[in-house]
């Protein structure tokens, strides 16, 4: 079964730092493109970055590149989101997802909710003044 478990949120000041992780199992992990989106109250999702399972080969919304850096342990099945120098504006809830994409095609120049098929629970980011 695909599970896709969140970790890491919490509350930060501005400026600050935070590591989120994306722990999958159930499926082949060079088969498919992990995205981590955000939802912010009253906001609709949208795509922060993405990296392909295989080769890993990234993307990252203009709105935090040069912030935050997606990674990849191939061995652990597990995606990362270093996200730094943080803005009250990345308060969210912050989602892993997985999308097939045997092709890796899909992380090149963007995210696309409809893509991505599972997702985790979320881990809310809070980030202050």
């Amino acid at each position: 079964e695909v599970q896709l478990v969140e970790s890491g949120g919490g509350l930060v000041q501005a400026g600050g730092s935070l590591r989120l992780s994306c722990a999958t199992s159930g499926f082949a992990f060079d088969d498919y493109v992990i995205g981590w989106f955000r939802q912010a109250p009253g906001k609709e999702r949208e795509g922060v970055s993405c990296i392909s399972g295989r080769d890993g080969s990234t993307y990252t919304a203009d709105s935090v590149r040069g912030r935050f850096t997606i990674s990849r342990d191939t061995a652990k099945n597990t995606v990362y989101l270093q996200m730094n120098s943080l803005k009250p504006e990345d308060t969210a809830v912050y989602y892993c997802a997985a999308g097939f994409d045997p092709v890796q095609a899909m992380c090149a120049q963007g995210l696309a909710l409809y893509e991505y098929n599972y997702w985790g629970q979320g881990t809310q980011v809070t980030v202050s003044s």
